[in-house]
């Protein structure tokens, strides 16, 4: 199964963490990440998820990302309207995309906690979620 990776560089110290969590996950679940992409931050990830959804080499696509609660509640913008941007990528193209962004309400001691957990699953969920298509689509 191809795949490939976004990745945010907001909160770089916890993302790039959850990067090697993920690129060692997919090792172990014989996956091969064709692309690993960079995104300022959360909020940018769609639009490469949709460029990367389009290609006929990809299977499915892995986010990875921190929104750490601030002072107002911007964290919670994001995380929901990139949230909601994914789902509707992944029904669209009738691929996997997983939600590896832990947050909102988040402080960064406890985006530090996470990075193992998020990032596995992110890896997981892509492959379960693909072995259910292609189980009912038959």
């Amino acid at each position: 199964m191809n795949i490939a990776v976004v990745v945010s560089e907001f909160n770089e110290k916890v993302t790039s963490r959850m990067l090697a969590v993920a690129q060692e996950k997919a090792i172990t679940l014989k996956l091969k990440i064709l692309y690993t992409c960079k995104v300022p931050g959360a909020y940018d990830m769609p639009i490469i998820v949709d460029s990367l959804l389009q290609k006929n080499d990809i299977d499915a696509v892995v986010t990875l990302g921190a929104i750490i609660k601030g002072q107002t509640k911007h964290d919670e913008v994001i995380s929901h309207s990139t949230a909601q941007a994914l789902t509707a990528l992944s029904i669209k193209y009738q691929k996997p995309v997983s939600l590896g962004i832990s947050g909102p309400g988040m402080q960064e001691r406890h985006a530090y906690a996470r990075i193992r957990p998020v990032a596995e699953r992110a890896v997981e969920a892509v492959v379960k979620i693909s072995y259910e298509l292609k189980r009912i689509q038959k």
